[in-house]
């Protein structure tokens, strides 16, 4: 008897690889109808991660250790998402995203191909949390194709960060950030173009081409 649960209306690809006390297809409290949650080929989700209803995931999936993704989400290939992350409803996340532990991607978020998001970064989309009109006006971040956030990174709701942009550890993202410059800080300034990065220790002379 297999102790993870998939639940009904759940497709799984084929090579799917399922950890200990995984539920996938969880239908939410506002849900009457059940509706299809489908997964790629060659999936590996971890033990404890919890998938909601409504989810549609790519190839070649991956979670870490306890994993929540909601529903109505549409997820791409080749997608990591790391131990501790929470995935809201109704985010976005193309191909190639790679979701480092402990990130929270709240509701209306889009990550575009190829982006990182490191550890502990926290999206946000309510600039007003307590207004009674919240909920019509929530806006997640968008980072486009090749953007890099590191560690620690606040982004603030509706913020743009530009193609192949990096931000720097622990920075405070209160406006747009242009393609292809280098933010840090609180509140995060551009402080450089991406290719004048070095690598400080020599294995390369560009990070970043």
């Amino acid at each position: 008897m297999s102790n993870y649960r998939v639940l009904e209306r759940v497709s799984l690809g084929p090579n799917a690889c399922v950890g200990e006390f995984v539920t996938i297809g969880v239908l939410p409290s506002n849900c009457e109808d059940i509706p299809e949650t489908t997964i790629g080929a060659d999936a590996v989700i971890r033990s404890h991660t919890v998938i909601y209803a409504g989810a549609t995931i790519g190839e070649a999936f991956q979670t870490g250790h306890h994993v929540t993704i909601r529903e109505n989400n549409r997820i791409g290939d080749r997608v990591s998402i790391g131990t501790g992350t929470v995935v809201e409803h109704d985010v976005e996340i193309e191909d190639n995203v790679r979701i480092h532990s402990q990130a929270f991607i709240p509701e209306f978020t889009i990550l575009e191909e190829d982006c990182w998001v490191g550890p502990r970064v926290c999206c946000t989309n309510a600039l007003h949390p307590l207004c009674p009109e919240v909920k019509e006006c929530l806006r997640g971040p968008r980072v486009e194709r090749g953007a890099i956030i590191g560690a620690n990174v606040t982004l603030l709701p509706g913020v743009i960060i530009g193609k192949g942009a990096v931000i720097g550890a622990g920075s405070v993202v209160v406006g747009n950030v242009p393609e292809g410059k280098v933010a840090a800080g609180n509140p995060a300034r551009v402080i450089k173009d991406v290719k004048e990065l070095d690598c400080r220790y020599g294995l390369v002379d560009k990070p970043y081409s």
